[in-house]
């Protein structure tokens, strides 16, 4: 009887690894074509529901947005050529809105407000994961309704999560700061930040 029961115990824990290998080879074979296209299905929606609320968005003398967008919506565009990047920026930061594009952390300034810019992405293939291939003094564009803005690439940094001194919010300089998690072939949760700083240069 306890051979039978070890037996049988064997063949559930065998069974068991076969399976997770089986969705694991799954994942790895489809998960980006799948993401792709919910992504793609989510930002057409978001773009025809906010193409009306971007128009609304404009700079007064004093560096500040008239008119902020509705938390969750797309507003912007950053395009990074160096990397093939680009994509479309949504006010707020939840995971939801990391599956569209690009997320702007509500608590950092926008473009043009002469502060810090705070945006981050996930590290797939599709967005942020050529990260480590970007150098000192590559370009980082940033179109809206009101206006287009340049960055160049000035420091990058490896952070802890909990770093968050390495993210400071100021309102001296015009500096965007891009982060994503890192390693970036990384599946599953990370406690590191890949982060790119870049200060306005038009």
């Amino acid at each position: 009887m306890k051979k039978f029961i070890k037996a049988t115990i064997l063949d559930v824990i065998v069974a068991f690894l076969i399976i997770i290998l089986i969705i694991f080879s799954i994942y790895m074979l489809l998960g980006q074509t799948i993401e792709e296209s919910i992504t793609l299905i989510n930002q057409v929606a978001i773009k025809v529901e906010n193409s009306s609320k971007q128009e609304e968005m404009k700079i007064s003398e004093d560096n500040r947005l008239e008119n902020y967008p509705e938390y969750g919506t797309q507003y912007a565009k950053i395009q990074i050529p160096a990397i093939d990047v680009d994509l479309p920026v949504y006010y707020g930061d939840t995971l939801e809105i990391l599956k569209n594009g690009v997320g702007h952390s509500s608590g950092s300034y926008f473009p043009g407000e002469g502060g810090s810019i705070i945006y981050m992405g996930h590290n797939s293939k599709k967005v942020f994961r050529r990260f480590s291939e970007l150098k000192i003094g590559d370009s980082i564009k940033v179109t809206t309704s009101y206006g287009e803005f340049n960055y160049k690439i000035y420091d990058m940094q490896l952070i802890k999560e909990t770093e968050t001194d390495k993210l400071p919010i100021q309102e001296e300089k015009e500096i965007l700061m891009v982060y994503t998690c890192y390693p970036f072939n990384n599946i599953g949760y990370a406690t590191q930040r890949y982060v790119v700083y870049a200060e306005l240069v038009e």
